[in-house]
């Protein structure tokens, strides 16, 4: 999770590659309301935002069935887009515009499915964090 532009796709991609597993970024799965609003300019509400998350939560949902491994690049940014995308399942969510900051609401320190990351590594080192800290623990993300 992450605000825009903090790299969530580039070391989400990263990350897949050496996992050797599926990459979907969440922008790619906005429904076309939410996409012509954005071209727009105009930001997105909460409102707007719950079928997209329930379509992502569906794609994880499909993963942890199929038992696939995959990262998921995605802003993810109050708890309660949390909470639906992760409605019914049991993997973890790795990893924000001025308006994005204003919402961002901190993942609590019982958020077992958070793992923090400072974005002052550079990527590579970012990659290997994820890794160790998820993959090698947990062989699965």
């Amino acid at each position: 999770m992450g605000v825009s532009g903090c790299g969530k796709t580039t070391i989400g991609k990263a990350l897949a590659e050496k996992m050797k597993c599926l990459f979907t970024d969440a922008d790619d799965h906005h429904p076309l309301a939410n996409i012509k609003k954005m071209k727009l300019g105009i930001p997105l509400t909460d409102q707007d935002r719950i079928p997209w998350l329930q379509i992502l939560n569906g794609l994880v949902q499909k993963w942890c069935q199929q038992q696939l491994s995959a990262v998921l690049a995605c802003s993810a940014l109050k708890t309660f887009y949390r909470d639906i995308l992760l409605t019914n399942t049991d993997d973890k969510i790795v990893r924000l515009l001025q308006s994005q900051f204003d919402i961002l609401e901190e993942p609590d320190d019982n958020a077992n499915y958070i793992t923090t990351i400072s974005i002052d590594n550079d990527p590579s080192s970012i990659i290997d964090l994820i890794y160790a800290k998820n993959v090698t623990s947990t062989e699965k993300i």
